[in-house]
């Protein structure tokens, strides 16, 4: 009788357990950003009119995003290489990350980009910064 009742009262303590577990407020998995489904049609947008073989960007900075071979795609290596002044990127830092600062606001307005157009919807904003924070893989 001892044995039924103790593990009546187990299962009780373990049901309970396993409610109250399942009842908690659950995080949403972060999504996974793709960068040539989501990251390259942003940059492809908003940048590569500038930032294309000979483009305005391009002269001004060094920062080509796309390549002398496809001028209107965007490159991955050559947007991780940066510019003549360093990185762009800081993968896994997206608040060290020149790219975030410049698109976000978090720099001198005068270099908001992109530069003289339409500033990057939220979404797009957040879209590079979780893919920056992601290690800006290039998946």
């Amino acid at each position: 009788m001892k044995s039924k009742s103790l593990s009546l009262t187990l299962l009780t303590v373990t049901s309970i357990a396993l409610l109250g577990a399942c009842s908690g407020k659950q995080e949403a998995p972060e999504r996974v950003v793709s960068f040539s489904k989501e990251v390259a049609p942003i940059i492809q947008k908003n940048c590569l009119e500038c930032h294309m073989p000979n483009g305005p960007g391009e002269k001004a900075s060094g920062l080509l995003m796309s390549s002398e071979e496809k001028p209107a795609e965007v490159n991955y290596d050559n947007l991780m290489k940066g510019t003549r002044f360093g990185s762009i990127i800081v993968p896994g830092d997206s608040t060290s990350s020149t790219l975030n600062r410049l698109v976000e606001g978090r720099a001198d307005p005068s270099l908001r980009m992109p530069h003289g157009k339409e500033e990057l919807s939220d979404a797009d904003k957040l879209t590079l910064r979780l893919w920056v924070d992601q290690g800006a893989k290039n998946n």
